[in-house]
């Protein structure tokens, strides 16, 4: 009977394509890197002492060519080692000219100028990376394998030393190859690190100097800001019809019905005083049922105790008047005061995520942990119910959304049929 080996976890996997990845990135880039330097520097400088004669020009130009062709390939080699695709830059064209004017119109283009820069700057970061990555490699696996080749070393004679005997650690090939060995696994520890560093170091100066991230990146933080504000408006109008509809159904039902009551009443004391009596206590009982629902309004919006107290008092006290039983964690280092506007959307995420418990997941046990990171506030409330919760438009939780995205947060739910229900809000808000 044979047994199989056992799987590689995926995470491992992971790291292992990833080292190689980068590895093979640093050690195929420093040919490349000398194959630019000694093609386009020298063009450079024969462009440049013949640039006073015809030959000059057109020489330039070709060297920005190649250095283009040089750059095409950088970045799709930068494609592969970071996993998405580099933006390429816009180049100007240039088919509507002819002659001179086209070689003068590449001559202008500041993007060409950056392709050929990167082509000479980078042969000494490629260098360094180079040697470190070769280095790191070469003694972690030979050091770390000191056990199977070191007894191959022939011994040198009485007056041969090894670097175990010269630095005290031992005599002998088992003292020099347990030495390696040490040293090896070192080298082979530290290597994931050097080999990130030195990838990183590469593909950064290339994503500087020959991509357009960076105008990606300010496209993106543009749309994150127009994403943030749709979402403000959309909670905000959610809000306020939500108000509305209330104060319509509730508050203001029961005053109309109060006023006609007391009018009512006033009728009565003329002709019957007795008679008026209980009109005058249901009108006191309405009045008394109508300044509670009025309270529990003004809490969705920002109950006075989370403005005096903070936080964690307010959610206390919403967790108190919970009909679904509620463990409440919350976890503030020194107890420190939030911006108001996190204190907001944290307390209504919890209020309005306990309403929804106790409405629709049929749930008996309900946890709520608040916790804060260096950068962030983080919710997260878990119910024993019978799921079935999405975020999507239409849906309870898509003002919920809404509301966390308006100010650069991030909502999850987690609700498969049948339950539990996990939903988990980050809030930014760094220290």
């Amino acid at each position: 009977m044979t047994s199989a080996l056992p799987a590689v976890p995926p995470q491992t996997q992971s790291f292992l394509r990833r080292l190689g990845a980068r590895s093979l990135y640093v050690i195929t880039e420093f040919p490349i890197a000398i194959a630019r330097f000694v093609v386009l520097l020298p063009m450079f400088l024969l462009g440049i002492g013949t640039f006073v004669t015809v030959l000059g020009l057109p020489i330039l130009a070709g060297t920005l060519g190649i250095s283009r062709v040089f750059a095409d390939v950088d970045r799709g080699r930068l494609t592969n080692v970071q996993g998405w695709p580099a933006q390429r830059p816009q180049y100007r064209s240039l088919e509507d000219r002819k002659g001179f004017s086209k070689l003068f119109g590449m001559l202008a283009q500041a993007q060409r100028w950056a392709d050929w820069g990167h082509g000479i700057i980078a042969f000494v970061p490629a260098l360094v990376a180079f040697i470190l990555t070769v280095t790191w490699w070469c003694a972690g696996v030979g050091g770390t394998l000191s056990f199977v080749w070191y007894p191959a070393i022939p011994d040198g004679g009485d007056g041969d030393q090894g670097l175990a005997e010269l630095i005290g650690f031992g005599e002998g090939k088992a003292a020099n190859a347990l030495l390696s060995t040490i040293i090896g696994v070192i080298f082979l520890v530290t290597l994931p690190a050097i080999v990130k560093f030195s990838s990183g170091m590469l593909s950064g100066l290339a994503r500087f100097m020959l991509t357009s991230d960076r105008v990606q990146v300010l496209h993106e933080q543009v749309s994150d800001l127009a994403e943030s504000r749709d979402a403000a408006v959309s909670a905000e109008a959610s809000a306020l019809r939500r108000l509305e509809r209330d104060i319509h159904d509730g508050p203001q039902q029961r005053l109309v019905r109060l006023a006609m009551d007391l009018s009512t009443a006033q009728r009565r004391l003329q002709k019957d005083p007795d008679a008026a009596q209980p009109l005058i206590a249901e009108a006191i009982a309405q009045t008394r049922e109508t300044l509670d629902e009025l309270r529990a309004l003004s809490r969705g919006i920002a109950p006075p105790i989370l403005a005096d107290r903070g936080l964690a008092a307010a959610l206390a006290a919403v967790a108190a008047r919970s009909t679904v039983t509620v463990d409440l964690e919350v976890a503030m280092p020194g107890g420190s005061r939030l911006p108001a506007a996190v204190e907001n959307a944290a307390y209504f995420v919890v209020a309005e995520a306990l309403t929804n418990v106790a409405k629709h997941s049929q749930a008996t046990h309900c946890r709520v942990d608040v916790s804060r990171t260096t950068e962030s506030i983080r919710v997260i409330i878990t119910d024993n119910g019978v799921g079935g919760a999405h975020p999507a438009k239409g849906h309870g939780l898509s003002g919920l959304v809404d509301r966390v995205r308006a100010i650069g947060g991030k909502l999850d739910v987690e609700s498969p049929v049948g339950g539990p229900t996990i939903l988990a809000a980050e809030i930014p808000c760094p220290m």
